[in-house]
């Protein structure tokens, strides 16, 4: 598997302090996977898709793919975009109890059993064990020592269920909340100590299970640098020499930094050059798209059109009809739940983009557009989308404009490690 080899290369460089990044991207979104393998295919190097426990799982997850169907989406976009198969890394993110644990540990332990066995033997080779989930009958926090007991448990499953390449592991006790916080709060930032305490509980419990050769696979560390972001805000990286040089005594190892979503291209610099090789974002992409889908609703609206999408109108009332995916993120009256459905850096909008009456108002937006765009509009709604279309490298159909938006998040991560 060329991409795997890839990853530890790059790995290796990146500890070795010669640059070096691997852009974890984190979406199930046809147009953002296009836009990764439009990205990396012009650089030349491979391409890390990851899906989350709750988007893809056993049972179909939030999106209704299993990881078999989530795979061949992926390798399925990767040709029609002329990327190579090889070139393509599947991980799995937060890989644990997350969707179970309102019940007792034991039977969540075994649902997390079951969903990394399918993710591994469909084809997943970068796995990210995330036990740090609190389950109804578990007494809060819990230890370095259970953390990495049940992730030892996992890896059991996975080892036991890869046939050819086998995978590499991602581990951690201080594991960000996926998809940012609910509401601002102080940060936490792992000390050295908390490294070598939480790496030494995870060794004893994967050789105490034989998974000695596991172990040896281990490649990330997630931790927290300080990096977040939320509702309406964004922690800003701020480098910690001290904790950046700790994961140098662990051959193999870098750290994983998540939630670095609207971090400023410097910050995802200094992030990569401290260690932090392995970098994930996933709600700025959406976000990214959502921008532009309003601004073509904006050049729609200027073209005026016999049927309009009604995009954002259709998203909006989507959202409010079942609003199971925001209502624990958004507060605020009337007019503030209006705005944040829209304009939140949390992008709750993510997890409605795949229903039929969003994807019809798109496919309405793209047909009423797909006649022709004045470059005008484009340089209006779209400036940046119009320099590139100027320059002769960007075909300014809706789709490709789409596209080339979201391209744009993707190229900062693709060239954070450029030594």
């Amino acid at each position: 598997m060329k991409s795997l080899e890839l990853y530890r290369e790059t790995l290796e460089r990146n500890r070795a302090g010669k640059g070096g990044v691997i852009a974890s991207i984190c979406s199930a979104h046809p147009l953002v996977l296009r836009a990764l393998f439009r990205s990396a295919r012009r650089r030349g190097t491979f391409a890390l898709v990851e899906s989350t426990s709750n988007q893809v799982d056993q049972y179909g997850g939030y999106t209704g793919l299993r990881p078999a169907d989530f795979a061949q989406l992926v390798y399925e976009l990767a040709d029609e975009e002329d990327f190579p198969r090889e070139l393509v890394l599947l991980g799995g993110d937060h890989l644990g109890p997350n969707s179970w644990r309102g019940r007792g540990s034991v039977e969540a332990m075994a649902e997390t059993r079951h969903l990394v066995e399918s993710y591994v033997k469909a084809g997943y080779r970068k796995i990210h064990l995330d036990a740090s989930f609190v389950c109804a009958d578990d007494k809060a926090p819990l230890t370095d020592e259970i953390v990495a007991e049940r992730a030892a448990d996992m890896a059991a499953v996975a080892e036991a269920s890869f046939t050819g390449t086998p995978p590499v592991y991602i581990i951690g006790t201080e594991v960000p909340t996926p998809g940012g916080v609910v509401q601002e709060e102080a940060l936490h930032v792992t000390r050295p100590a908390d490294v070598e305490r939480t790496l030494a509980a995870f060794e004893a419990a994967f050789k105490r299970r034989g998974l000695d050769a596991a172990w040896d696979r281990v490649t990330g560390l997630v931790v927290q640098p300080g990096v977040e972001f939320g509702d309406g805000m964004v922690h800003d990286y701020v480098p910690v020499p001290a904790l950046s040089g700790a994961i140098l005594d662990h051959p193999g190892m870098v750290f994983e930094a998540h939630s670095t979503d609207y971090q400023s291209p410097a910050n995802l610099a200094r992030l990569s050059a401290d260690h932090f090789c392995i970098l994930k974002v996933g709600p700025w992409l959406t976000y990214a798209l959502r921008e532009a889908l309003l601004a073509l609703e904006m050049i729609e609206g200027e073209m005026r059109p016999a049927v309009p999408s009604r995009f954002r109108e259709v998203l909006t009332a989507t959202m409010k009809a079942d609003p199971r995916y925001w209502k624990a993120y958004y507060t605020g009256d009337a007019a503030e739940i209006d705005y944040k459905l829209v304009y939140s850096y949390s992008d709750r909008a993510r997890y409605y983009l795949g229903r039929p009456e969003i994807r019809a108002a798109i496919d309405q937006l793209v047909a009423n557009l797909d006649g022709g765009i004045p470059e005008a509009l484009i340089s209006q709604y779209l400036p940046r989308e119009y320099r590139a279309l100027r320059s002769g490298g960007l075909v300014p159909t809706p789709t490709d404009l789409m596209i080339s938006h979201v391209a744009d998040i993707v190229d900062l991560y693709l060239d954070a490690g450029v030594a």
